[in-house]
C-alpha cells in the first residue's frame, strides 16, 4: 500500500512541475512581478493600482508621456491590464510621432504595448472610452503605429507636414 502511495504522489508533482514548466514557457514572463501578476489574472484576481493609474492618467494629459509610463508601469507591474497597455502604447505614440518623421525607437515599445494590451483584453478587442483620445480602439492605434513603423516612397510627401496627431 505505501509503494502505491509513493507512485502516485511521484506521479502528481511530476505532472504539476510539467505543468508549471509548460506555463512558464507559453507566457514566458521576464520579471516575478509578471510571473506573480499572470497567475493571479488567470485566477481572477489581480487588480490595478488605482492611485498610480490616475497619476499616469494626469501626467499623459499634461503631455509628460515618459513620467505617464513610470506611473502607469507602478499602476500595472504585471503588464497583464489592457487599459494601462493601451495608454502606455498611446503615449509611445504621442511622443513618437512627428510631422517630418516618427521615431521608430519610441513606436517599437509602443507596438509591443498594444500588443499586450489587445492579448491581455477579453475576446481580444481593447475599446477605450476617453473623449480626450482620437483612436479608441487598440485596432486603429496599433494601425498607427505600424504605418508609422513602415518605410516607403509616402514619407516623401510633401503633404505629410499638413497631417494632424492622433
Amino acid at each position: 500500500m505505501r509503494d502505491v502511495w509513493v507512485r502516485g504522489t511521484g506521479l502528481v508533482t511530476t505532472v504539476v512541475y510539467a505543468a508549471a514548466i509548460g506555463w512558464l514557457y507559453a507566457r514566458q514572463p521576464q520579471t516575478v512581478a509578471e510571473m506573480t501578476g499572470a497567475l493571479t489574472a488567470s485566477v481572477g484576481a489581480y487588480r490595478v493600482d488605482a492611485d498610480a493609474f490616475q497619476r499616469g492618467l494626469d501626467f499623459f494629459r499634461a503631455e509628460q508621456y515618459d513620467a505617464a509610463r513610470l506611473a502607469f508601469d507602478r499602476a500595472d507591474p504585471a503588464k497583464q491590464d489592457p487599459k494601462t497597455q493601451f495608454y502606455i502604447a498611446y503615449s509611445y505614440y504621442r511622443q513618437g510621432w512627428g510631422r517630418v518623421y516618427n521615431d521608430d525607437a519610441l513606436f517599437a515599445p509602443g507596438l509591443a504595448a498594444v500588443d499586450r494590451a489587445i492579448g491581455a483584453a477579453p475576446g481580444g478587442r481593447v475599446v477605450i472610452d476617453d473623449p480626450d483620445l482620437q483612436m479608441h480602439s487598440g485596432e486603429q492605434l496599433k494601425a498607427e503605429l505600424q504605418a508609422g513603423l513602415r518605410h516607403d516612397a509616402s514619407d516623401y510627401n510633401p503633404m505629410r507636414l499638413f497631417r494632424q496627431r492622433k
